[in-house]
């Protein structure tokens, strides 16, 4: 028996055996993601600065990119299609997409544009309608949508609210609003650090979701809620399918990209982990259906969909996104690596920055291009 601090009565279980079990099974899963996630050779130290407000850097690379606005690079194994468009023009999305049919699309809006003032919230919401709109002239019958969205907690937690707001007259589901937990965070010591990321869910007609990848690495510990079956008593343990915890829409298992794990591209400022757009992807999709993503950035969906045997068809209005996805898809394939850790894509044009110019000269102005 044990005692709570307020001298409440409460049944104590002996978990000596179990609680060593979960002890090795948590650092052999450790490990493992520490094996896929640094590399062992020496890193290099070669960083790109954001690529979205470096005018400088940004001449420099330019020249070197493939796609000009409304172009498209098809990809030579014939899976996935790579664009330099914009998301909101109708046609160029349709004649991007063609007779796919993406069952997925997973999408990741620069919503700090409302942030620093570029847009307004109104205006911000009126844009987003407009992608929307395509994602769902593109997409299957059976599909489902996956937002990344911003709620700025110094203005009324903008563009979240108005932008479920204007999802309701929609032709959409809302089935899930997830929270990521970022390991770094910002604040002031008058309010609770800044550490979430905000995913939203929708569905539209009876997508699949195959409910196996949402279980994590993360291994039950917890005993209790006793019930009776087949007149057994059972707790919680004997009955669930897994040994892990499911993530639930509260993901706290995924590392935050940053410069010493391999699958980190500097310069992409809004790189989101692999591991959460795969989750994603093995949970809202089958191997061979196609996903789209709008907002392409680093190339996180088209490494998942690569990695998973699905058909990616992605764009961005940035040459220079375009090309990073493209030499990422190339890099992963020549090498099986996930991304560049503390080098650049560039390196063979631009082997290192501080012999060609002062890197530090930015602009002042985020660019139209900035997300969070």
């Amino acid at each position: 028996m044990g005692k709570r601090g307020s001298g409440e009565v409460v049944q104590s279980h002996s978990r000596g055996p179990m609680v060593g079990d979960v002890v090795r099974r948590a650092r052999a899963a450790l490990e493992l993601l520490q094996q896929h996630t640094f590399m062992e050779e020496p890193m290099k130290n070669n960083p790109l600065p954001r690529l979205d407000n470096d005018l400088k850097l940004r001449d420099r690379i330019l020249p070197f990119c493939r796609l000009q606005p409304g172009e498209v690079w098809d990809d030579p194994d014939g899976k996935h299609r790579i664009a330099c468009r914009d998301a909101t023009d109708t046609d160029a999305v349709t004649d991007l997409v063609g007779n796919a049919l993406p069952t997925l699309a997973i999408h990741d809006p620069p919503y700090n544009l409302v942030a620093f003032e570029l847009r307004t919230v109104g205006e911000f919401v009126a844009w987003c309608r407009k992608w929307i709109g395509n994602t769902t002239e593109v997409l299957a019958s059976d599909a489902s949508l996956y937002v990344w969205l911003g709620a700025d907690q110094n203005n009324g937690f903008q563009p979240l609210p108005d932008f479920m707001v204007m999802m309701r007259d929609l032709p959409y589901r809302s089935r899930s609003f997830v929270t990521m937990r970022n390991q770094r965070g910002y604040g002031t010591q008058k309010n609770w650090m800044a550490v979430r990321q905000e995913l939203l869910y929708y569905t539209k007609g009876s997508p699949v979701f195959n409910v196996e990848a949402e279980y994590t690495d993360i291994p039950k510990i917890l005993r209790g809620y006793y019930k009776d079956v087949q007149g057994k008593k059972t707790e919680n343990l004997e009955r669930s399918k897994s040994e892990n915890i499911r993530a639930g829409n509260v993901w706290v298992d995924i590392q935050q990209v940053f410069y010493r794990m391999d699958e980190n591209v500097s310069g992409c400022y809004a790189q989101k982990p692999l591991k959460c757009i795969e989750r994603i992807v093995e949970a809202s999709s089958r191997p061979g259906d196609g996903v789209v993503d709008f907002f392409a950035h680093s190339g996180a969906t088209l490494i998942a969909c690569e990695k998973l045997g699905r058909r990616c068809i992605t764009t961005d209005t940035d040459p220079i996104y375009a090309e990073i996805c493209i030499r990422r898809l190339e890099r992963y394939r020549e090498t099986g690596r996930e991304g560049w850790q503390n080098g650049h894509p560039f390196e063979k044009e631009v082997p290192r920055l501080s012999e060609d110019w002062d890197a530090s000269e930015t602009r002042d102005e985020p660019s139209q291009s900035l997300r969070s």
